[in-house]
């Protein structure tokens, strides 16, 4: 029997969808104090079919997408429930509430949901302090680790640039990878720096502090983009040396929730595919780089046709609260395109 389905789910979805939220991580908070007993409960097994991408060794291709843990307090449960990378985040450089709630719903109809949280984390000092911690202590997970920041809801526009410098500052060191959010539907105006200009300005100043050695930087770009700006920021990415992209946010394209239930906010799951699958193959006709597929990956089938795409991995979010650790062996049987 799927425990997860038949009994935790129920008991879940009977609850606010942020208190269950706030429930499940408090749960593998404990847990990643104990990760061969969250192995036991899970009850799966997961293929162990390396992968290596971007000089990171990954232990299966399927990651937990960033938004779930987004203060990094659950890294050795994710591990021991079989996922094969982590992406901690939303992390902004001060520590915010996010919008007001509600701001989290589900369509169980459509395997779905809408937010608007806001990237609500407690700040990136608070963040690397537990991050450092791990290290120090040995409870490390054996697995890559992505963090994903964004700009803080304060902060103008015109200083992103230095705000997205403060966490990258702050957090150095401590992931395999970053991640550059723009994309977010949630925090106001934060889309307007998908343009190649205040894209362009937000890299310069991370890779200009930097220097060499340089960590993995991917960027995270929106669903909703128009083909040719999908395209620019390819060519941008190609230009300034990232690493890949990472395809895709939630959209806001919410033609499949009928309007009296609709809510404002990014539409994430299984209406989020076509859409999702229309910007990886966009970006792969462009470039060779690296792309991580994210949005409307639900099971084998839709997992095959990333990697048909071009995806060298997947991330997960919405599709996991609807059907729990058994999906990460679904979708870790699936194998990668060799290019």
């Amino acid at each position: 029997m799927d425990v997860y389905t038949r009994l935790l789910r129920p008991l879940f979805f009977s609850l606010d969808a942020e208190e269950a939220h706030e429930l499940v991580m408090s749960a593998l908070e404990a847990g990643s104090r104990m990760p061969s007993l969250i192995r036991l409960m899970a009850g799966t097994t997961v293929t162990h079919a390396p992968r290596n991408v971007a000089g990171i060794e990954f232990p299966n291709p399927v990651g937990l997408a960033a938004g779930m843990d987004k203060n990094g307090v659950a890294l050795q449960a994710w591990e021991a429930l079989g996922f094969g990378f982590i992406e901690v985040g939303t992390i902004t450089a001060l520590a915010q509430p996010g919008n007001p709630k509600p701001r989290l719903f589900r369509y169980p109809d459509k395997q779905a949901l809408i937010n608007r949280l806001g990237f609500n984390n407690e700040g990136v000092e608070a963040v690397a302090t537990r991050l450092e911690g791990l290290h120090t202590s040995g409870r490390w997970p054996r697995i890559p680790v992505g963090l994903n920041i964004g700009k803080s809801k304060v902060i103008p526009a015109a200083e992103a640039a230095g705000d997205y410098l403060a966490s990258f500052k702050r957090l150095h060191g401590l992931g395999d990878y970053f991640v550059i959010n723009v994309s977010s539907p949630n925090t106001p105006g934060l889309r307007d720096l998908q343009s190649t200009e205040a894209l362009g300005r937000i890299i310069r100043t991370l890779r200009d502090w930097e220097g060499t050695p340089r960590r993995p930087l991917f960027v995270k770009v929106a669903p909703d983009l128009a083909e040719e700006d999908l395209v620019a920021i390819v060519q941008l990415a190609e230009a300034e040396q990232l690493t890949g992209l990472i395809a895709t946010n939630t959209t806001l394209d919410h033609s499949c929730i009928p309007p009296k239930l609709d809510q404002t906010g990014g539409l994430s799951g299984a209406p989020l595919r076509a859409r999702s699958l229309s910007a990886l193959e966009i970006i792969r006709r462009q470039t060779a780089l690296p792309v991580i597929a994210c949005g409307g990956v639900s099971d084998a089938e839709s997992a095959g046709e990333r990697f048909t795409a071009g995806a060298d991995l997947l991330q997960v979010y919405t599709a996991f609260i609807y059907q729990g650790p058994a999906l990460l062996r679904k979708l870790a049987q699936e194998k990668p395109q060799d290019r």
